[in-house]
């Protein structure tokens, strides 16, 4: 199985408008969950995430604040028109 390291950044602003100001700057939005932890939100970089996520069986190791975090894709929202990756939810991988 393919893994595919990633640099995330923690979200700080919520909503439909901070999203597409995200998806604006090539930023796509993602929440981790799993392994009994809280839900994390995170942008992760458009382009890099979406050539690593046409697998969708890829390992994704994110890079949050200094820790690694090995995730698998749970569910991608793709954009109706464009085809682009609109938000992720990742799953810590056990």
């Amino acid at each position: 199985m393919a893994s595919v390291n990633l640099d995330a950044v923690v979200r700080t602003d919520f909503g439909k408008g901070a999203a597409r100001q995200a998806r604006r700057d090539g930023q796509i939005p993602a929440v981790v969950y799993g392994a009994g932890t809280e839900p994390q939100h995170v942008l992760l970089p458009a382009q890099e995430t979406t050539l690593a996520v046409r697998d969708r069986s890829v390992t994704l190791v994110l890079n949050i604040e200094g820790k690694e975090v090995s995730t698998s894709v749970q569910d991608l929202q793709i954009h109706a028109l464009h085809r682009t990756v609109d938000h992720i939810d990742l799953v810590i991988a056990k």
